[in-house]
């Protein structure tokens, strides 16, 4: 390797000795080892480890062909240790406030989200469900007040004529008052829902 090639690849090794310090921090933050279990950490050290060697790779591939030399680890310590010395903590206090202000943004989000979409749809669905019941309510209670206004006119009207039938039925014999009961109660099952009411009204009527 000539000179030059030699300063910029002990240059990327330090600017990677540095970024790796940076990547480590960052992956410990978001790992939060005492709360995994060992297995899982195992496992995520060994990716971040294959990802790091990979990366470094990559870069000295791209200065000077991939050729690994002493000076190399010498390059990528100094750069690991200039960032714990320099760098450290003011990367950490930057990557804090940038996960701050994600985690604010997302709530922002969320918040307005909840507030202009979810909340409004919620009511609407409730109103509209209010309405339907309230429309289901009023029609069952009108039509309960049609029927029994229905059976009463009924009985009002039907009263005289069932009168009438309970004196003759009294006067015929025993089988024709069968015979006439099980026509009546014929005819009273296609009158429904009014038939049942007069069928039972006849039945009474007929066995005192």
């Amino acid at each position: 390797m000539t000179l030059s090639v030699q300063f910029y690849t002990m240059l990327a090794m330090v600017g990677m000795g540095s970024i790796f310090g940076a990547a480590l921090d960052t992956y410990n933050r978001f790992l939060n080892r005492n709360e995994r279990k060992r297995w899982l950490v195992f496992l995520n050290d060994v990716l971040f480890w294959i990802v790091q060697a990979l990366f470094i790779f990559y870069i000295l591939f791209s200065v000077n062909f991939g050729e690994v030399r002493f000076y190399i680890f010498i390059a990528l310590l100094c750069g690991f240790a200039g960032y714990q010395a320099l760098l450290k903590t003011m990367y950490k206090t930057m990557l804090e406030r940038i996960i701050q202000a994600f985690i604010s943004l997302y709530r922002f989000i969320v918040k307005m989200v909840t507030n202009l979409v979810y909340s409004p749809v919620k009511w609407l669905v409730v109103l509209l469900f209010s309405i339907i019941l309230g429309i289901a309510k009023g029609t069952w209670a009108v039509f309960g007040f049609l029927s029994k206004a229905i059976i009463s006119i009924l009985k009002i009207v039907f009263a005289p004529l069932l009168w009438v039938v309970k004196i003759i039925s009294s006067l015929f014999p025993k089988n024709i008052k069968k015979l006439v009961e099980k026509l009546y109660n014929k005819l009273a099952g296609y009158l429904f829902p009014f038939g049942k009411v007069i069928s039972t009204k006849l039945k009474k009527w007929l066995k005192r």
